[in-house]
């Protein structure tokens, strides 16, 4: 890694730190905190703490332009929404003094809009015990499906909210939220040539497979292992920044985002499809389907890895490109895993 690769990471830090220390300002409730940076990725989130009574609380600092403000709106909205009708666990968010859950912080010109949210216990699913992931993936299937249903017996309320459709088109098209995979790491000639197939083949199977209610909906989007908490039995859900209008079978490609490579998957999608068979119904030419969402979103993940620049994306690095070849051939000689 290049010195001002390093210096260039870290001056981006130290803006996000000093926008975090003026937000949480505007909460009375956080006289006296102290801030921890957690994670940075699509935005900066902190860990707070209440110096007197060790209370703890997350500030997310969202990334410019990313999102506008009805659009994290619309968020909210879901979230309070998930948390009143169903027994998913959520964060919620936390009113700012002025009366509102979003607080704007101003720096050099552009806005970033900061939230407040309740802090939830767990730990999130370790990718190296096998054997515990995959009983896990019952549970978190059983979960995805009480979100599905609550999207779908929600809609006349929520289908006015603004947020990203996640479909070809965003994921891998004409016009990709998170950048082309063309411009990833460790992309050659030949691997042009291998992914433009796959991506090919995954536009004209989802082109037949179609967006009706009962496949399309509003989803997280990004339910990977990073955004679960799990707590003794149970699982909790955080970081709703990407939810949006999208397939609901994309919602398992997601929960085993940078994993896709792994061995146990194919197990871990049987025991995530037991569980969400508890909930909601899904046919057998939808679970053909599954591993056209998962090439989607690997490819998709290939374009993040290229376009952000943060500890993630460098511990993934080409090695993340190149353990994709396979799968890529896989598919399109078998249309499997």
């Amino acid at each position: 890694m290049s010195n001002s690769s390093v210096d260039s990471l870290q001056e981006s830090l130290d803006k996000f730190n000093q926008i975090a220390n003026v937000a949480i300002r505007l909460y009375p409730l956080l006289t006296k905190s102290t801030i921890q940076l957690l994670n940075y990725s699509e935005n900066a989130t902190y860990l707070v703490k209440k110096v007197e009574t060790s209370e703890k609380y997350i500030l997310r600092v969202g990334r410019p332009g990313y999102h506008t403000k009805p659009e994290v709106e619309s968020e909210l909205e879901w979230l309070k929404s998930i948390d009143q009708d169903s027994s998913i666990q959520v964060s919620l968010p936390i009113l700012g003094g002025n009366g509102e859950y979003i607080q704007v912080v101003n720096h050099e010109n552009e806005p970033y809009y900061c939230t407040l949210f309740t802090f939830l216990e767990g730990d999130a699913p370790s990718e190296e015990n096998e054997s515990e992931l995959i009983s896990q993936f019952e549970r978190l299937g059983e979960i995805t499906a009480q979100l599905h249903e609550h999207s779908i017996n929600n809609w006349d309320v929520l289908n006015h909210i603004q947020r990203i459709t996640w479909d070809f088109d965003t994921i891998l098209g004409s016009t990709p939220k998170w950048g082309r995979w063309q411009d990833g790491m460790a992309i050659t000639p030949e691997r042009v040539d291998l992914f433009t197939k796959v991506s090919e083949k995954i536009n004209t199977r989802l082109e037949k497979f179609g967006k009706e209610p009962n496949q399309f909906g509003l989803i997280h989007s990004d339910l990977r292992l990073a955004n679960l908490l799990v707590e003794r039995e149970q699982i909790k859900v955080i970081d709703f920044d990407d939810c949006g209008f999208g397939w609901y079978l994309y919602d398992l490609a997601t929960s085993i985002s940078f994993i896709e490579h792994k061995p146990y998957v194919p197990a871990l999608i049987t025991s995530w499809l037991k569980g969400y068979r508890k909930v909601r119904s899904l046919s057998k030419e939808e679970e053909l389907e599954i591993p056209t969402f998962i090439l989607m979103r690997r490819l998709q993940l290939i374009a993040w890895v290229g376009s952000r620049d943060n500890e993630t994306t460098r511990e993934l690095g080409s090695g993340f490109t190149e353990d994709t070849d396979n799968l890529a051939k896989k598919y399109l000689q078998e249309g499997k895993l």
